[in-house]
């Protein structure tokens, strides 16, 4: 019977870290739909949004601070639920860099952007897939598909750096006026890229919970 409910109280944590993943992701796609409609009632939505997910943050890391108490748990339940620990903490960075992303938008409201977006919403699609398939691996315990997310997170860099190069070249050191409405763009890059930075520690945490082997600052090869 105890063992049981402790299977249950497993079973909440998890459910609890997938909703607030999927507020997390859903702020991602509005915070660059924002900027790319400019509309600024969905901008302000996202950070009006960040307080529910900064209370589930805190909600989770009660429950489990509670579970590690109670249940003294070892080995692969112990590795789950500090993981589940770590994953809360990562899930609430990436909800406040879609924040910074809806600050940004609204910093451009005023005036027509300095370029059409194509690499922005590509990166934020890479940024929302690398978030889901990285929660995804964790609650079903799947190493190859933390792998695959770990291996994106070089596309996502180098898309980064060319957002920013282009900005900088074609914009800035043409014409130095333009800088108030590039460098907020560079600024998304960078928020976005450090989403994908978090979703490949969310990825290192889950290898770590399966094979209780750490994999941060190795090559994958090593791993």
């Amino acid at each position: 019977m105890m063992d049981r409910h402790f299977d249950d109280e497993l079973k909440d944590l998890n459910t609890e870290l997938l909703k607030m993943a999927s507020l997390a992701e859903e702020a991602i796609v509005k915070a660059v739909e924002a900027l790319q409609t400019q509309d600024q009632e969905l901008a302000r939505e996202v950070l009006e949004g960040d307080n529910k997910i900064d209370a589930m943050e805190n909600e989770i890391e009660e429950k489990a601070i509670d579970l590690l108490a109670r249940r003294q748990p070892w080995a692969a339940d112990l590795r789950f639920v500090t993981t589940g620990m770590k994953i809360n903490t990562e899930i609430e960075r990436i909800a406040d860099l879609a924040c910074n992303i809806a600050q940004r938008a609204l910093e451009l409201m005023d005036a027509p952007l300095v370029k059409p977006l194509v690499d922005i919403p590509k990166l934020a699609d890479i940024a929302r897939h690398m978030v889901k398939e990285a929660i995804d691996a964790f609650v079903n315990k799947d190493e190859a598909k933390a792998k695959k997310v770990i291996l994106s997170d070089p596309k996502a860099n180098a898309l980064k750096n060319s957002i920013a190069d282009e900005l900088i070249d074609e914009y800035i050191a043409r014409d130095t006026k333009l800088s108030a409405k590039a460098l907020p763009l560079i600024l998304v890059a960078r928020h976005l890229e450090r989403i994908c930075d978090h979703a490949t520690n969310i990825a290192e945490d889950v290898i770590y919970m399966v094979r209780a082997k750490l994999v941060k600052h190795k090559k994958l090869n090593d791993k």
